[in-house]
């Protein structure tokens, strides 16, 4: 179990700590949600969280096999829809090295189609993601 708390700030900002490291982040409403945004908004975490999920898992998994992914990057475009207001897509695009095998690829792709966080998302949200293995 891990143990997080926020603070409302004012004019919809809040600050969020991770307890066990005292990390922390804030938040902002986005600019089409009376916010100003000025920060990420709490569905863009939830869209960053997937990508950086598929990053750490692919990570996780490639220390194990002695697989190097430094500097792999994820990009995530989030849409929302409109009534009610939720996440509705999230278009993830992975840019991996060049020179990983190809033997190894497809098991790279199943360690980031399976992330915990993927799997938490509702059914309902649309998640199109594409690997490009150009760095």
């Amino acid at each position: 179990m891990v143990k997080m708390s926020a603070v409302y700030q004012g004019e919809k900002h809040c600050e969020a700590t991770h307890e066990p490291s005292s990390s922390q982040i804030v938040t902002d409403a986005p600019k089409d949600n009376n916010g100003k945004g000025e920060a990420f908004s709490p569905t863009d975490l939830m869209a960053m969280s997937l990508g950086t999920c598929m990053l750490t898992t692919m990570a996780i998994h490639c220390e194990k096999d002695q697989v190097n992914i430094k500097g792999s990057r994820v990009t995530v475009e989030k849409e929302m829809a409109a009534n009610p207001r939720r996440i509705a897509k999230l278009t993830v695009v992975l840019h991996l090295p060049q020179n990983i095998a190809s033997d190894y690829r497809k098991k790279l792709e199943s360690f980031a189609l399976n992330c915990p966080a993927k799997f938490s998302l509702h059914p309902d949200v649309q998640v199109p993601i594409t690997f490009h293995y150009d760095m």
